[in-house]
């Protein structure tokens, strides 16, 4: 097999940027080592910013998005049992955000490249990068139960974390950046309609708790709890009276209970790789950097790395100049460092680290008086949440 870009990984990144280079008649052929149902079930983020929202309706996949998306211009934080509202579209000139599920995305982007895109395998499992740093760089992989190979005059990879692309970088050109938090969030998903339009961010002495949402009839709902815990310690009610206790106000306000359909605790850490480009094999994603989940960057951090990629090499081939694709590595990680210092920003903001202690929680709770007082720092914040510029 022969194409211009192999793709590894059939996640949104994978699969938006299969669908910009068909747009711009660029061929492309994407691997995916898990089954098609899978890669439509798994629960991701579920929140957009307004570059990825710009970016899928310009692909010609936002249609279903539009309709069933949530938009939403504002967020709210509280504290000390406060309640205040975050006016990101005030604050931006009228930028916003969406809530739409991973899982949609990739169902839309799915369905668009089987029907006119080009090939899309599942169950393509890569084994090796290998000559990336020559014309030629090739995919081994295995499909079918047998192996092949895949040769293109660029990879990327969008193989996540545990994938073999980051692996092809020697390590001694690679640079590793991590932080490991000592808490972890557990999620759920619920059937009961949220019991707020908008989503809140909440700081309480006992930990963080986060109120979102997947549809008008789903609620997402998260909670700060130690580092290792077992989902299943967790009794439904349990979680409904912890829920209620830290996102609770002073006035009327009171969370809606409904039947928990899925339980999972998500890890909390920051990791970048550095470059994320050897010769013609390019990281974007999860392969190249992770954020904590606080500020609902991973997703379009993924789509700023693929937009950039696809700018890079539409540029290549009308004007023959190959600066923009040697520049991928240092235009992505400008935005990614962004992306983590404002991840950081929020996680230290609302969460309660173990070892805390009174004067750590007075300077927390000063930050969140500075932020809810200061037009200038809520600016600031709703700049970095509904996302900043890609290159």
């Amino acid at each position: 097999m022969r194409t211009t870009v192999g793709i590894i990984g059939a996640g949104p990144a994978g699969l938006l940027l299969a669908r910009l280079l068909h747009n711009a008649d660029i061929d492309s052929v994407v691997l995916e080592c898990r089954d098609r149902g899978y890669v439509e079930r798994r629960q991701r983020a579920g929140l957009l910013e307004q570059g990825t929202v710009d970016v899928l309706r310009t692909a010609g996949v936002g249609g279903r998005m539009d309709r069933e998306g949530l938009r939403h211009d504002g967020i709210e934080l509280r504290f000390a049992r406060r309640r205040h509202r975050v006016d990101l579209s005030a604050l931006t000139g009228g930028s916003s955000v969406m809530v739409y599920a991973q899982t949609e995305v990739c169902k839309d982007l799915i369905e668009l490249q089987l029907r006119q895109g080009g090939p899309l395998l599942f169950e393509a499992e890569a084994l090796a990068v290998e000559g990336a740093t020559t014309d030629r760089p090739v995919i081994r992989f295995r499909h079918g139960g047998r192996e092949g190979v895949l040769e293109c005059d660029y990879v990327v990879g969008c193989d996540g974390f545990r994938g073999v692309s980051r692996t092809a970088i020697p390590a001694g050109l690679s640079r590793v950046f991590e932080r490991t938090y000592p808490f972890a969030w557990l999620g759920i998903l619920a059937d009961v309609p949220p019991s707020h339009d908008e989503l809140v961010y909440a700081r309480h002495e006992r930990g963080f708790a986060l109120l979102s949402m997947r549809s008008p009839a789903v609620s997402r709902l998260y909670l700060q709890v130690p580092a290792g815990t077992d989902a299943g310690e967790w009794s439904d009610e349990a979680i409904w009276d912890e829920l209620a206790r830290r996102l609770e106000t002073a006035d009327d306000w009171t969370l809606a209970r409904g039947p928990i359909t899925a339980k999972s605790v998500t890890p909390m850490r920051s990791h970048v790789h550095e470059p994320m480009r050897h010769g013609r094999l390019f990281l974007a994603g999860d392969a190249a950097h992770i954020v904590p989940l606080t500020g609902a960057k991973g997703l379009n951090l993924a789509v700023g790395d693929v937009v950039t990629f696809a700018r890079a090499l539409i540029h290549q081939r009308r004007t023959g100049s190959g600066e923009r694709l040697e520049a991928y590595s240092e235009t992505c990680l400008r935005r990614v460092w962004q992306a983590e210092r404002f991840s950081y920003e929020m996680t230290t903001l609302l969460h309660r680290a173990p070892d805390a202690t009174p004067f750590d929680e007075r300077i927390q709770l000063a930050r969140l008086e500075r932020l809810t007082a200061s037009r200038a720092a809520e600016a600031d914040l709703a700049d970095g949440y509904t996302g900043l510029p890609w290159e």
